[in-house]
């Protein structure tokens, strides 16, 4: 079996900056052990699966994996396939994805790039165990939302970039996305993003984080738009707004990647190696 594949670099303004992420058009689902292979063999940070919507409910139906798990919501995969979609027909101003556990996701055309509306995740505060001993951080604020997402801010910029984080101890304190924030420099926003427990040390650009973000820090700056940067190797530039209920993300895509995987049938795996060992010399 042949797959189209593309890799497309979202929230980047440029090839190689953002966060990567691979998506793969399919008639209809195949098992899921084979989407998370192949999610394995990609080793990006997630790697999307898009199936004609049979429901009506929208255009496709959307899964996210990353090389270890099945995750609940992802942004920058979510505005990859966006890019996917509106970029191979010109006709079109939108495309609706139909998921699993986040609703109806929306991808629109916005100027040279997409705007992006993903529920909205307002954390509370709360003490989370663990955490600011496995981030290496003597006393923070931290907040929880229930969708597994862990919210930490810092003073300054520079506090953040600085951060050397345990990852061991960061998976040990659960499936959680560990986010890191303070007030920016050149943004209004600065943060970092940790997954250790879903296979990923440090994600480059994490729309799903900016669900959480956007509506801590609208209200903490008393306006519903803000400009923010993640501040990871690759780092990628992210437009927010408060809308409601939802947190609308601007952001641009670029396509690095394209071709096919290619699905092999069943394979007799003793047969690569031989029966018996040669004799030593």
């Amino acid at each position: 079996m042949k797959l189209p594949f593309a890799q497309i670099d979202a929230f980047a303004h440029r090839p190689f900056t953002g966060n990567p992420a691979a998506v793969i058009p399919l008639d209809a689902w195949l098992d899921d052990v084979v989407l998370q292979a192949i999610a394995e063999e990609n080793n990006l940070s997630e790697t999307a699966f898009l199936v004609p919507d049979a429901s009506g409910a929208a255009d496709y139906e959307l899964r996210w994996f990353t090389p270890a798990v099945e995750v609940a919501l992802c942004g920058h995969a979510t505005l990859a396939s966006g890019h996917y979609i509106l970029a191979s027909d010109r006709e079109r101003d939108r495309v609706r994805f139909r998921t699993r556990q986040s609703g109806v996701l929306e991808v629109t055309r916005h100027g040279k790039g997409y705007q992006m509306a993903l529920p909205a995740y307002p954390p509370v505060p709360q003490q989370v165990p663990g955490l600011l001993d496995a981030l290496g951080v003597a006393e923070a604020e931290t907040l929880r939302h229930p969708r597994g997402y862990d919210l930490t801010v810092l003073e300054s910029a520079e506090a953040v970039l600085a951060l050397t984080p345990d990852f061991r101890a960061l998976a040990a304190i659960g499936d959680t996305l560990n986010i890191v924030t303070a007030p920016g420099t050149d943004t209004d926003v600065i943060s970092r993003v940790f997954a250790p427990a879903a296979g990923i040390d440090e994600d480059p650009v994490t729309g799903s984080a900016h669900a959480v973000l956007t509506p801590y820090w609208a209200e903490r700056l008393g306006r519903d738009t803000f400009r923010a940067f993640q501040a990871s190797r690759r780092g990628g530039y992210i437009a927010c707004t408060r809308e409601r209920e939802r947190a609308i993300l601007f952001g641009t895509c670029v396509t690095v990647i394209e071709g096919s995987i290619l699905l092999p049938g069943p394979v007799e795996v003793t047969a690569c190696f031989p029966t018996s060992r040669p004799k030593s010399q």
